[in-house]
């Protein structure tokens, strides 16, 4: 433990290029979340899996919004980057198709 007090990263950017940088990944998982499609079938257990992805990259993305609209940058920053954390994670084990975007997912071929 970091001092037992919890850990929280200490962000050395200047707030108009944390406000930059929110934006952008913020304009990046709205695209992404756009062009997710779930490959599993209806009635599979992967189904429900990838529907759960989904959920967390929207609640993380809408987490990311209210944070961005209340200044607290840092927090927007975090948010974003799990919600496509999800994205790709999902991409990438096949629960999503996403088509070969190699730019908005992290495909492994």
């Amino acid at each position: 433990m970091h001092g037992g007090k919890g850990f929280r990263p200490r962000l050395d950017i200047p707030a108009m290029e944390l406000q930059v940088l929110v934006e952008r990944d913020i304009a990046l998982t709205e695209r992404a979340l756009g062009k997710v499609i779930i490959a599993a079938p209806k009635r599979s257990h992967l189904r429900k899996i990838a529907e759960d992805f989904v959920t967390m990259a929207r609640a993380y993305f809408e987490d990311a919004k209210h944070f961005r609209d209340q200044g607290e940058l840092d927090k927007a920053l975090a948010n974003v980057n799990y919600a496509h954390g999800w994205l790709d994670a999902g991409a990438r084990l096949g629960l999503f198709d996403v088509g070969d975007d190699d730019q908005l997912f992290t495909l492994s071929e």
